[in-house]
């Protein structure tokens, strides 16, 4: 009897060391980083600039927000430092910090290491990157786009600002090798078919991380699209994302194109000037003034697919 008490002690030791083990060694599924150069051609960085600050708003992120004002407007001077904090105080497994993506800290990246950071979520030391950074979204994009935004990255002004290193919790640690993987390409579509140039700019721009309702970070099925996210803020209250199906009741489905576009370009710096917020007033983390450098076409796009998802019906109230 106690050699079999002795092997099972034995047993509950190496079978959580060897799993440990296995996932240590076998994720994240890293494929090598693609040789390729970015380049400095002008219009790529136009086009860069245009998806990094308006579509997939990686300056969202990746800069600091003046939270004192209404949608947390950029502040210019720190675009692309980083430092935005994802933690456990608004419910994440663990501390993530946005890195630094200017050229002083990706000097010693490939553009071939920026891309498999951007679309497969694993950086240049080979480790998984959280999903606050929605690559499985990004990797679905056009190569040449993704590549366009590092060629922007690369023409940002080099600010000198070492962010604190994330830190997920156990067991989250192990789980997070698992996420990343190899990326699957798509093909900017020709803007004379709608409905699919928009469905391409709604996934570039990772919409459906916030206004699908999740239950232990998995999307529930049947609820897509139909809002119901929380997220708290830090300061005891939250706001809840909204429903962007084309439900009658509790969604999109009596807007217009015309009201849609015009929500976002109402909110269009210079000509926006977003109003200070107190303790206790309205806030957003929609990033309404960066959604709103989009062209009207683009914004035209994104409502032309909004009509064609199923409807869900489920009344968002903040």
């Amino acid at each position: 009897m106690k050699r079999i008490l002795k092997l099972i002690g034995v047993l509950i030791i190496l079978i959580p060391v060897s799993v440990i083990g296995f996932l240590y060694f076998k994720f994240p599924n890293a494929e090598p980083a693609l040789e390729i150069s970015a380049g400095n051609d002008p219009e790529r960085i136009q086009r860069g600039k245009y998806l990094a600050n308006h579509v997939s708003a990686c300056m969202d992120c990746h800069s600091i927000r003046d939270w004192s004002k209404f949608s947390g407007p950029l502040v210019q001077e720190t675009l692309g430092e980083g430092g935005e904090v994802f933690d456990q105080k608004i419910g994440f497994p663990g501390s993530f910090i946005a890195p630094n993506i200017t050229p002083s800290a990706l000097g010693k990246w490939t553009d071939g290491e920026i891309l498999r950071a951007i679309s497969s979520g694993i950086n240049k030391e080979g480790d998984a990157l959280f999903p606050v950074m929605p690559h499985p979204a990004y990797g679905q994009m056009d190569k040449e786009d993704l590549i366009s935004i590092i060629s922007y990255l690369r023409s940002l002004e080099p600010i000198e600002k070492k962010n604190p290193n994330s830190k997920p919790d156990f067991p989250f640690n192990l789980i997070l090798r698992t996420i990343p993987s190899p990326a699957k390409f798509g093909q900017l579509p020709n803007k004379k078919d709608k409905v699919s140039y928009g469905k391409y700019l709604f996934v570039a721009a990772a919409c459906t991380e916030c206004h699908t309702k999740q239950d232990k970070g998995k999307p529930i099925v049947g609820m897509e699209l139909a809002g119901g996210f929380e997220f708290p803020l830090g300061n005891g209250t939250k706001i809840i994302s909204a429903n962007l199906t084309p439900d009658k009741e509790t969604g999109l489905g009596n807007w217009t194109e015309a009201r849609f576009v015009k929500r976002f370009k109402s909110m269009e710096l210079p000509k926006y000037k977003p109003h200070s917020i107190k303790e206790g007033e309205f806030q957003t983390i929609m990033p309404w003034t960066m959604y709103a450098g989009m062209t009207e076409e683009d914004l035209a796009a994104i409502f032309a697919y909004l009509q064609t998802v199923p409807a869900i019906k489920n009344k968002i109230t903040n």
